[in-house]
């Protein structure tokens, strides 16, 4: 059995043995550097929404509930330990530290909003939280954004896992795909809003020569 499929299995169990805070802790552990993978949690989630053992409203609040208390522990573990914590953690939680490294850049980059863009984009949203941590990032922007953008994310995966029905794990087959898709449009936007912005800089220039 690959780590995916015992991930898969492991969610599975959980959810099915304590229900909603199933949810909650696997969402908890998704938004931090633990390898738990929305994709492997969500969709049964959306499952057991049609099986009428959850409701919809319950899985958004606990998922979302999950995904900002994970990422305020990482965040403030960016805080007050910095990246010599992390890197020791790291090695028990299977952290690639040229993931951690790329996320950094990142969101050095593009700010603030990488947060709300990060919770769409596969290995960037396990790991934001701690830059953001490190660079002391306004905590109510922090938690406002992580709450949409988690909120958004988890809404689309169980309502996918909704409309799967009983063939939800199809998701997991596919999501890599998924997340590739949504990473290129994300890419494609970040650049033509960078093309935008240089034309702007260049006829603000023009226009100041003459």
């Amino acid at each position: 059995m690959g780590i995916t499929e015992f991930l898969a299995e492991f969610a599975t169990d959980l959810i099915s043995s304590i229900g909603y805070l199933g949810v909650a802790i696997l969402m908890a552990l998704e938004s931090m550097i633990a390898p738990v993978p929305s994709e492997a949690v969500m969709p049964f989630a959306g499952f057991l929404i049609y099986e009428k053992k959850f409701t919809f409203s319950g899985v958004i609040l606990f998922s979302t509930l999950g995904s900002i208390i994970g990422s305020l522990l990482s965040y403030y573990a960016g805080a007050y330990g910095g990246r010599p914590l992390i890197n020791k953690l790291g090695k028990y939680l299977l952290l690639d530290q040229h993931h951690l490294d790329l996320t950094e850049k990142f969101f050095g980059k593009y700010g603030s909003r990488t947060i709300f863009i990060s919770r769409f984009i596969p290995v960037v949203r396990h790991l934001i939280s701690i830059p953001a941590g490190i660079g002391r990032m306004n905590l109510f922007k922090f938690s406002l954004y992580t709450i949409i953008g988690a909120g958004l994310w988890n809404a689309f995966l169980a309502y996918v896992g909704y409309h799967l029905r009983n063939n939800w794990h199809v998701v997991k087959e596919y999501s890599e795909l998924v997340d590739l898709a949504v990473l290129a449009l994300i890419v494609a936007a970040l650049i033509f809003l960078f093309i935008q912005y240089r034309k702007k800089l260049s006829g603000g220039s023009k226009a100041a020569r003459s």
